[in-house]
């Protein structure tokens, strides 16, 4: 089945889509340096399409290990690498980071300086699941007992998640550090939704 999108986000980094679906997988395209880097890409048609027309394909990043969605073979027929949770992005300004290093759970978040913007695969998301239904940026449920630190200190203006539509402006770190604060105390708020979320 086709997948529907529910929304494209044309922002200064470049594009987003994002599915019409529960879990609202999000996409990205991060324009950088001329060349477009495709962020654990569900490689629907026209918005591959729209992706490619910004620049050039460098490669396809894949920040999560055990989900590939369209990255690996959209790598092979852009004819581009394809970064498996890298640890470096090379000839980029995009800084990786060892965001989750557990067994079966191996991420990597990046982050660009110089456009103060953060991209997250899974730690954080938009989704109703991460947010326990009160809207904005929530912790990975899996995650909220021992909510990983290592992403709390960045400030960014734009921040993208694999799950949910990004946050861009001052709301943008609010909202990451309040995902942080509230991890814990949310968990009975997001397993009382849980079922909802999941419909």
């Amino acid at each position: 089945m086709p997948h529907a999108v529910k929304t494209y986000d044309e922002h200064p980094l470049g594009l987003s889509w994002i599915l019409d679906e529960p879990m609202q997988r999000a996409s990205h395209a991060l324009l950088v340096d001329g060349r477009v880097w495709l962020v654990d890409p569900v490689a629907v048609p026209e918005a591959i399409e729209r992706a490619t027309a910004l620049g050039p394909p460098a490669g396809v990043l894949q920040l999560l290990d055990r989900h590939n969605r369209d990255c690996r073979a959209l790598a092979a027929r852009l004819g581009v690498p394809h970064l498996r949770v890298p640890d470096l992005v090379p000839d980029t300004p995009l800084e990786a980071i060892r965001a989750v290093r557990v067994r079966r759970w191996r991420e990597t978040a990046l982050w660009w300086p110089e456009r103060a913007t953060l991209v997250v695969a899974e730690v954080v998301g938009a989704n109703d699941l991460y947010a326990g239904g009160a809207g904005g940026v929530g912790m990975h449920p899996i995650l909220r007992p021992f909510a990983p630190g290592v992403l709390r200190g960045y400030q960014p203006d734009h921040l993208l998640m694999g799950h949910g539509a990004g946050v861009h402006g001052p709301a943008a770190a609010e909202q990451l550090e309040r995902a942080h604060h509230r991890a814990r105390r949310d968990i009975p708020r997001v397993l009382a939704r849980l079922p909802l979320a999941l419909r």
